[in-house]
């Protein structure tokens, strides 16, 4: 219900701290009024204007009116702890500890408030609240993890091959549990909905239930499918042997949806499936990726492979399965790409120009400087790969500026991963060397610095 302004002063004026841990009646309250839904908010802000919030949390003092650094936030890190609960009240049919959601909800981004990595921050202090407020050690132990790791499943399933065996085993070693996996899941999904429209879409929705699905069959016993193992479809096979036949490249697309909600609504786009099988050369990447910038298509993720050919037929194809979405628009015609990729790789598309023109009528806002480019290695990502980090700000044809830098350290791209949000983007590159091996320690050091030097030209 509203709470008269006159109510919440006399309370506040006769209010005095909970006794630590906090008797099972108040924790109730508070997991009553967390789970009310929309209404919650009112409510809380009635409560926080007079300080009442406060006195029950002091930590909330630090997050309370506190700016996000991001922009792709809606709200200030308090409102969004209270939204994110919000979110987290519609899940609570779907997970066995509800309880345990909204608290997590309400802590997940508490370490806003002090130096150095929120999440770790926030463990500390999510723990010491949970505590404080009654819970066993157990539920301590799953709430203090659910902080910890809040932003893990998206970030992953967006940067990661979710196919590499160390993918799903490190997130199900830092899980440690069904429950928890349960928990996090919808956690992740209330935190993206009630930052704002930028950090959840039926695609990165898809790639987190993914994830989710292979994490929850290794926490079961068994054991994730070894990447090499995985054979060629018969789609592939047809598309190699024509780019034998031909010559050239050769691609299909293929729409990707999502099964509607509902059984009368229309299915969700996720994107549409790129297929390319291309005669092995060299430069097969850049050209890709600067075709479908030339194109305005948003690349998603990106998988590049040798495929071996049946005996009696000579020569070597690489396959491309990349997944894009058109940002303005209609696809263009597979023909049609296919023309330009032609003419992209014999060298008679100059891409960089075209681009270059793109990007120079675009007006420029004066005074505004990004951050420059950062490129690390991620160390023991992948038992088969190099994992190469780039984080740039988002711009017309960066992967394929990306593309063709890597082609210059003579190191072969295994797969790629973009993930865009607001005007950052994180595009991961699974990088081996000609013999399919990861890259040395000090080779791959170099690698990402010549990357980075590229970039920042």
């Amino acid at each position: 219900l509203p709470l008269n302004l006159h109510a919440v002063r006399r309370m506040a004026a006769g209010a005095r701290a909970l006794p630590s841990p906090w008797p099972a009646e108040a924790r109730q309250q508070l997991l009553t009024l967390l789970g009310s839904g929309r209404p919650t908010v009112d409510v809380w802000e009635a409560l926080e204007a007079e300080g009442l919030i406060s006195l029950l949390l002091p930590d909330w003092d630090r997050v309370r009116c506190r700016p996000q650094r991001n922009a792709v936030h809606l709200w200030t890190v308090d409102r969004h702890l209270i939204e994110t609960a919000v979110r987290a009240s519609a899940f609570t049919r779907r997970v066995s500890r509800p309880d345990l959601l909204l608290i997590a909800a309400l802590l997940h981004d508490i370490g806003k408030g002090w130096p150095g990595d929120h999440s770790v921050a926030g463990e500390v202090i999510a723990r010491d609240v949970a505590a404080r407020i009654g819970f066993d050690a157990d539920d301590v132990t799953v709430i203090a993890t659910l902080v910890r790791h809040h932003l893990l499943l998206v970030e992953t399933a967006t940067r990661r091959d979710l196919d590499d065996p160390a993918t799903v085993r490190s997130v199900a070693e830092a899980v440690g549990s069904p429950g928890t996996l349960e928990l996090l899941h919808a956690l992740t999904e209330a935190d993206a909905l009630a930052t704002g429209p930028a950090a959840w879409s039926s695609w990165r929705a898809s790639l987190v239930a993914d994830l989710v699905k292979r994490v929850a069959a290794v926490l079961a016993g068994q054991a994730p499918p070894d990447p090499e193992e995985a054979a060629p479809t018969a789609q592939h096979e047809r598309l190699a042997l024509e780019a034998v036949a031909t010559g050239a490249p050769v691609l299909s697309l293929r729409a990707q949806t999502e099964p509607p909600a509902e059984p009368s609504d229309d299915p969700e786009p996720l994107g549409v499936e790129l297929l390319i099988a291309v005669p092995d050369q060299a430069g097969v990447l850049p050209a890709v990726a600067g075709v479908l910038a030339m194109h305005r298509l948003t690349v998603r993720t990106a998988e590049l492979r040798s495929l071996g050919l049946p005996d009696g037929v000579d020569g070597s194809v690489l396959l491309l399965d990349w997944r894009v979405a058109a940002e303005y628009g209609s696809l263009p015609q597979a023909a049609r790409l296919r023309a330009d990729l032609v003419r992209a790789l014999d060298g008679s598309l100059d891409i960089s120009g075209r681009l270059a023109e793109r990007d120079a009528a675009y007006p420029r806002r004066r005074g505004v400087v990004a951050p420059p480019p950062r490129v690390t290695v991620a160390p023991a990502a992948s038992r088969h790969a190099t994992v190469i980090e780039v984080r740039a700000q988002d711009a017309p044809g960066l992967l394929f500026r990306i593309g063709r830098a890597l082609e210059d350290t003579a190191v072969r791209v295994r797969s790629a991963h973009v993930s865009t949000l607001g005007a950052n983007a994180v595009d991961v590159f699974y990088v081996t060397q000609e013999q399919g091996v990861p890259l040395p320690g000090e080779e791959a050091v170099a690698v990402a610095r010549k990357l980075e030097e590229a970039l920042r030209v």
